[in-house]
């Protein structure tokens, strides 16, 4: 196991979001076919980031069990810490110094110390992917920006079950927020140094 070497700026990090049984796996409670369209992209990103020695960050949804939670006010209790639809989607779990964040609300960053571990990286720019575009993305990318992280959106290693959507937050990601990338361009900036 190594640890995550400094490099020249810009230092750029993968933040995977929710890929967790609920989505990808076909008994997950908010399953929808096209989210497994995304992971071929999914496992090609971890990969190259992977041999690129690139700080990799798993985001997952995790409720407290048996206790009242503000999205139930939204949403029907979901993705319980502990049980099948929290759980990673398998082959698709950290390793080695990967870092797990676990989030109780749509973005990755609220009330977690994500902002912190990427700012003590050195990290400017995060390629963030996973699902679902409309919600979870977007509201981490929102929140990336908002802290001063550069956030790029891969295309093709993110969608959602309403694809009117998906598209509405790319062209916002990209009039607001950051940058709206290509498969081959998100592996380039991974691999290349910085």
């Amino acid at each position: 196991m190594s640890l995550i070497q400094p490099g020249s700026s810009p230092r750029r990090a993968l933040l995977l979001v929710d890929v967790i049984n609920a989505f990808f796996d076909e008994r997950g409670a908010f399953h929808y076919p096209a989210a497994g369209e995304v992971l071929p992209a999914l496992r090609g990103l971890l990969e190259t980031a992977r041999r690129a020695g690139r700080l990799v960050v798993h985001a997952r949804e995790a409720h407290h069990p048996g206790l009242a939670d503000h999205e139930e006010k939204k949403l029907p209790r979901h993705c319980l810490a502990g049980e099948f639809d929290a759980a990673f989607f398998p082959g698709l779990e950290p390793a080695g110094v990967e870092v797990e964040v676990r989030k109780r609300r749509y973005s990755a960053f609220f009330a977690t110390d994500l902002a912190l571990l990427l700012a003590e990286q050195g990290v400017e720019e995060v390629l963030v992917v996973g699902v679902k575009t409309n919600v979870c993305i977007r509201a981490t990318v929102q929140d990336a920006f908002a802290h001063g992280f550069r956030p790029v959106v891969v295309r093709g290693a993110s969608n959602s079950n309403r694809p009117h959507l998906h598209e509405a937050v790319l062209e916002d990601v990209v009039h607001y927020f950051g940058e709206v990338v290509d498969l081959d361009e998100a592996v380039r900036r991974l691999e290349v140094a910085g």
